[in-house]
C-alpha cells in the first residue's frame, strides 16, 4: 500500500482519505463514496489472474534475454500458456515503450554490444561460404 499511496490512503474518485478494508476481497473502500479500489488498479497488472511473481518473472526474462524471447519460451519459463505469454509480454513491451517514448538520449551514448549485418538474400548459389559470400552476422562491441 506503501508504494501505491506512500502519503496513505487516498480515493481515486473523491479524493478521500478515510478507508477501510475488505478482508474478502483484498479491496480498500473509501468510508465517504464507498468506492472500492485495490493496490494494482490501474496499472498493467489490473484484470488479470496471474500472480504478480509471475508479472515480476516475466519482466526478468524480457530483459535479460539479450536476442529477445519468444512468448512460446516465455510461457515455457513461467509455466503458463502461450496466449497468457503473449499478453503479458505485450503488455510489458508496451508499458516499456510508452515510458521510454516520453525520454531522448542526451551526452555520450555508448553501445554494449550489437549485431550487424548478417545474410543477405539472394545471389548466386554455391560457393564456398554460400550463396553471396555471407558467412552470418558480424559482431561489433564497444561503439561510441
Amino acid at each position: 500500500m506503501r508504494w501505491r499511496w506512500p502519503s496513505g490512503f487516498v480515493c481515486p474518485v473523491c479524493a478521500g482519505e478515510h478507508h477501510s478494508f475488505v478482508k474478502t476481497r483484498a479491496l480498500y473502500q473509501c468510508t465517504a463514496c464507498r468506492r472500492q479500489t485495490s493496490v494494482i488498479a490501474g496499472t498493467i497488472f489490473a484484470a488479470t489472474k496471474v500472480p504478480l511473481c509471475t508479472w515480476f518473472r516475466a519482466m526478468y526474462h524480457l530483459t535479460q534475454s539479450k536476442g529477445g524471447i519468444s512468448s512460446i519460451e516465455l510461457g515455457r519459463r513461467l509455466g503458463v500458456t502461450q496466449t497468457t505469454a503473449w499478453k503479458i509480454k505485450h503488455k510489458l513491451m508496451q508499458a516499456m515503450m510508452e515510458r521510454d517514448a516520453t525520454k531522448r538520449l542526451t551526452g555520450r551514448i555508448e553501445i554494449d554490444d550489437a549485431y550487424l549485418g548478417g545474410e543477405r538474400n539472394g545471389g548466386k548459389r554455391g560457393g564456398p561460404t554460400g550463396p553471396t559470400g555471407a558467412t552470418g552476422p558480424t559482431g561489433a562491441t564497444g561503439f561510441f
